[in-house]
């Protein structure tokens, strides 16, 4: 360090302390807090960035408002079921006050653990170190506010006395409460899935460790960190993997046990080369079922320590896996000299992925990376639907987190929600011969003038959550889409407010979103969402009516329509009219066989269809379809009760079994309404007339009737095939659409199955 910046840090901390004596007024916002009560001892914990200035100094003032926002974000956090709340009282410095249920160090420890945990990724990531945050305490009583105002900011004092004495863990309780937890091995594990998103399998559990329930080491980070103040890492980490191999229990074919380790813990003096593996044997696994997971951050700050923790475990057959990845403790160079069998992403890349296209290019990097190198991907900290969904369609190869499961012992099953996990690429890529139009799915949208300006969209975004997109419209006509995350991305570039923020919208809109017609099938809209480049795969969708806006459908909501139209697919059940299908149809006619029943098929289909959906719309033609099926299923309630089944096999077919003493009865009923209902689906001019004007199949232009509903009849009396009925019902299908208008053909022929 140069001598003109040292000066310039010294100098500056002169300033500090006579800005200390300032703020050595206590706010009032701090003996406002709800958690004082009278003449109770209460602990006053002051919690400091060491080495203020100097980081302040070195990194810049943007980097230590940072540290210090996200100081007091974790504080309050962790004051959240306290009433109490964490108060600036000077450069770097928080204070709060709690009541004094145990000795204020040990409260105080706590909180510096769990503060140092949540800030230590923005400090590495920033300067390549780790973070040791200062930590001061004094008992104080509150009795009436002016008292309690001089006898707190006397607090403050002694607080800030303790700031500037090394930590003696070995002084204060919870270094032996610690202890106790080793010597009566006070542990437990608890077991998290590793799901494989290709094969939907349970590829392994990563073995995680809980101290006593009740207490703060319970906590993982406290009790981890506490070990490592005390020199007791190994002393742990031994009993933890003791904890974990012996409570595993049964492992299935392929799987993996996932183990932590610190490489630390080769240093240690009781380290004893092979103790893992024997532990293993003993346990019935072999070290093929094994992965050891080394956070990245200690390869990055203790290389030779890592190499020789990597070497050992290696050498003896165990695979390794590189945890914590993206966090910023170190690059993929770190990563490709290692050459892990896994690389497990940080929680902080897969937050908020599906929405931040960013971090979807960086993952989909990696994946690529991981592929070349021959490792796999597991994303950790899934925690919804929506991010398992895009991190499936990414390609990554595993994943981890709530939404799978929680961790429990014994070993948890995968949520159901997990288990119905598909992509989107995977629902678009299905047949599905009977779906929505998306118009259906399309919510009201927000739309702006193109000469709105950017920094009025970006307020809307602010105070408008359930609002992830804007339309940018002329006239009712899309022009554009701004999506948050996309606008977002802009903003916070190097130049982006000064570039954009008072310019108007169209300027930062995509100008090619994609837009579809109220009547396209879902299943089409999701194939031309997902041919889309990866950066707008996962925006909104525009949906128009006639060429204007008519509203807007997100990715989510795609797949979540189609999910459940193949749901109830699987069910038998067609999603449009809610009838038995397939299925059902060929489970009832083997039934009547196999009971020697006599029956008859009644097969309904639409004439002119076709020419009506193209002249008409999907949404229309969907509409005629369902009053096909609540005639039919009106006429077979009517005259044959529950002794009749009416199934719809797609499309616009259906087909109804039923006694053959009803068939005429039902057949009549059905061609009258139809015929008499279905031009309430016509314009008046059409309806007047008879008869459309639209293109055939051949491609030209002609005068076709009204759709109408043909009705073929087949009697079956006996054993026969379902492929013997399936060609008769289609001979007299053909018959019957020969016919014009609504209309009903008989097979005169003697009955399927007669002697």
């Amino acid at each position: 360090m140069t001598s003109s910046l040292l000066k310039k840090i010294l100098n500056k901390r002169a300033r500090a302390s006579e800005g200390a004596l300032m703020h050595m007024e206590l706010p009032d916002q701090l003996l406002a807090t709800k958690s004082l009560i009278p003449y109770q001892e209460q602990a006053l914990i002051l919690i400091a960035i060491k080495d203020y200035y100097i980081l302040k100094e070195m990194y810049g003032e943007g980097f230590i408002e940072q540290l210090e926002f996200e100081l007091k974000q974790n504080l309050n956090i962790s004051l959240g079921g306290s009433n109490s709340e964490a108060i600036k009282v000077g450069p770097g410095e928080l204070a709060f006050v709690v009541p004094q249920t145990s000795a204020p160090a040990d409260i105080g420890y706590k909180y510096k653990i769990n503060a140092q945990d949540a800030l230590k990724k923005t400090m590495f990531r920033q300067t390549g170190l780790g973070i040791d945050l200062g930590m001061g305490y004094a008992t104080v009583n509150y009795t009436d506010e002016t008292n309690s105002k001089i006898h707190f900011n006397s607090g403050i004092d002694e607080a800030r006395k303790m700031l500037r004495l090394p930590l003696n863990m070995k002084g204060l309780s919870i270094a032996r409460r610690f202890n106790s937890i080793l010597a009566q091995r006070m542990v437990s594990t608890l077991y998290q899935p590793i799901l494989n998103f290709k094969s939907g399998n349970i590829i392994g559990w990563e073995a995680l460790t809980r101290g006593p329930k009740g207490n703060s080491f319970h906590s993982p980070v406290i009790l981890f960190e506490t070990a490592e103040h005390l020199g007791r890492l190994f002393a742990l980490e031994k009993l933890c993997r003791e904890s974990a191999i012996a409570n595993a229990g049964e492992l299935k074919e392929g799987q993996k046990l996932f183990l932590n380790i610190h490489p630390k813990t080769m240093a240690d003096p009781e380290f004893s080369p092979g103790k893992t593996l024997e532990l293993m044997e003993q346990a019935g696994l072999s070290s093929d079922n094994v992965v050891f997971e080394i956070t990245e951050r200690h390869s990055v700050q203790e290389f030779e320590l890592f190499y020789r923790t990597l070497d050992h475990y290696r050498n003896q057959g165990f695979k390794v896996a590189v945890d914590d990845a993206g966090a910023g403790y170190a690059g993929l160079t770190t990563i490709a000299e290692l050459q892990p069998e896994y690389i497990k992403l940080d929680k902080s890349l897969i937050d908020q992925i599906h929405k931040d296209p960013v971090k979807r290019a960086l993952v989909e990097t990696t994946v690529t990376f991981a592929d070349k190198i021959g490792s796999q991907i597991i994303a950790e900290g899934i925690e919804t639907k929506e991010q398992a969904v895009c991190l499936k369609d990414i390609g990554v190869h595993c994943g981890q987190g709530y939404f799978l499961a929680r961790p429990d012992k014994p070993k948890p099953n995968l949520t159901k929600e997990c288990q119905e996990l598909q992509s989107v690429n995977e629902v678009a890529s299905k047949s599905i011969t009977c779906s929505l139009p998306i118009g259906d799915l399309a919510k009201p949208p927000h739309s702006i003038l193109p000469s709105h300006l950017v920094s009025d969209a970006q307020q809307f975004f602010k105070t408008n959550d359930r609002f992830s997109s804007i339309i940018v419209a002329d006239n009712n006509i899309p022009r554009g889409l701004v999506m948050e995350y996309h606008l977002n991305r802009q903003l916070s570039s190097r130049y982006g407010i000064a570039l954009y923020f008072r310019r108007p919208v169209e300027t930062v809109m995509d100008n090619m979103p994609l837009i579809v017609d109220i009547d396209m099938p879902v299943e089409q809209v999701a194939r031309k969402a997902m041919q889309r480049e990866s950066l707008k795969a996962y925006d909104d969708i525009i949906v128009t009516r006639k060429g204007y806006l008519y509203g807007m459908v997100s990715v989510q909501d795609l797949l979540n329509a189609m999910a459940k139209i193949q749901v109830e697919m699987a069910k038998g059940t067609n999603p449009l009219t809610g009838l038995p299908g397939n299925v059902s149809i060929e489970q009832e006619v083997e039934s009547r066989i196999a009971q020697e029943r006599r029956f008859s098929i009644i097969y309904g289909d639409l004439d002119h269809f076709k020419v009506y959906n193209d002249t008409y719309g999907f949404k229309n033609g969907d509409q005629i379809i369902r009053l096909a099926a609540d005639i039919m299923s009106w006429a077979t309630k009517k005259h044959a009760g529950k002794n009749a089944s009416l199934c719809h096999i797609g499309g616009d077919d259906f087909v109804l079994i039923t006694s053959p003493d009803t068939v005429e009865r039902i057949c009549t009923s059905v061609i009258r309404c139809f015929g008499r209902l279905v031009k309430n689906c016509y314009c008046e001019e059409d309806r007047k007339r008879g008869w459309i004007e639209a293109k055939g199949r051949d491609g030209k232009k002609g005068r076709f009737p009204l759709v109408s509903i043909s009705l073929g009849v087949i009697e079956i009396c006996g054993q026969c095939s379902l492929m013997e009925i399936g060609e008769r019902a289609a001979h007299i299908k053909k018959f019957a659409k020969s016919k014009p208008g609504n209309s009903v053909a008989m097979d005169r022929r003697p009955p399927l199955g007669s002697c």
